[in-house]
């Protein structure tokens, strides 16, 4: 009861307060709007970017750990995307989106507060060596597989090029780019810089969790609620089940088996509808889950909390 009160409520009562907001009208969907480009655009861009540039990268990147996250986010997507096919008689693009609510876990909007809140800040760095290949490779799956779909018999050169442009038009991308270029160049930043950066980053969660429940409002679920339990399910229940398995039959540290399976324990992300919205295939599906598997993870991740050493 101590973890549901002291770390994850407030999280989502963060979340709750911009969906209260919106509901009553006291914040616009403008407002919600610009709050997320503020967010997701440039705040977020400039945390991930500041835990990149200073991360150990010999000590955080191991195959290990990686592999304990990803392998499973992985199988998540083809079990999502299989699983729209053979239960839900969804054509490949839509299956293929639905794949992606499954592999797009919320590893910064709810995967780093919750683990912070948790176990303290000095825990985020796996959280942050899983978060920085998370865009690239959950990016790299989804448009590779939606373009082969789209665009059977096309050059593979034309593919590569769209998948590029797509993932590096990305400002979390961009972020977690010059990050590395930073870190492996050994690039001294001046103080200025870097406070002014530390600025927006101390912005960047309580503003993406009040913006969060605003965006939250506008997905309502409207009909395909199998659909969006399987979703919920592989999401929050499969997904870090493998990944416990892994990082304990890997042997990992006790911090690394807490970032790696809560990270995996958390809803689609707010991604998961701009991906289905990106090509207009089952938007439904995908707003429902971010909404309906956010609120499920209030009780999911008190589980896994529990289970976690």
């Amino acid at each position: 009861m101590t973890a549901l009160l002291d770390v994850i409520l407030p999280v989502f009562l963060v979340i709750g307060f911009g969906y209260l907001a919106v509901w009553r009208g006291l914040f616009s969907n403008a407002g919600v709007d610009g709050l997320m480009v503020f967010t997701q655009s440039f705040a977020i861009p400039c945390l991930l970017f500041r835990a990149i540039s200073s991360l150990d990268l010999g000590q955080n990147f191991n195959l290990a750990l990686l592999s304990s996250y990803y392998l499973p986010a992985f199988l998540c997507f083809l079990l999502g995307m299989f699983g729209a096919r053979q239960f839900f008689r969804r054509g490949w693009e839509d299956a293929i989106a639905i794949g992606f609510c499954c592999l797009f876990a919320n590893s910064v909007l709810l995967g780093l507060p919750i683990t912070e809140r948790a176990y303290g800040a000095d825990a985020l760095a796996a959280n942050y060596a899983l978060i920085a290949l998370n865009s690239p490779f959950c990016y790299g799956v989804g448009i590779t597989a939606m373009e082969i779909a789209r665009n059977r018999g096309g050059s593979r050169s034309a593919l590569g090029r769209k998948v590029l442009k797509a993932m590096f038009s990305n400002n979390l991308i961009i972020g977690i780019s010059l990050g590395f270029v930073v870190n492996l160049g050994g690039i001294p930043l001046p103080g200025v810089l870097t406070d002014g950066i530390d600025l927006m980053v101390r912005a960047a969660l309580p503003a993406a969790l009040f913006g969060l429940g605003g965006v939250l409002y506008r997905y309502r679920p409207e009909g395909d609620m199998r659909a969006i339990l399987y979703v919920c399910a592989i999401s929050l229940i499969a997904q870090p089940a493998m990944s416990f398995a892994m990082t304990n039959a890997l042997n990992l540290s006790s911090a690394e088996i807490r970032s790696t399976v809560l990270t995996a324990a958390m809803a689609p992300g707010v991604n998961a509808y701009i991906f289905a919205n990106m090509y207009d295939r089952a938007k439904r599906v995908a707003a429902s889950s971010v909404l309906i598997a956010t609120a499920l993870s209030i009780i999911t991740a008190w589980g896994w909390l529990a289970v976690l050493p």
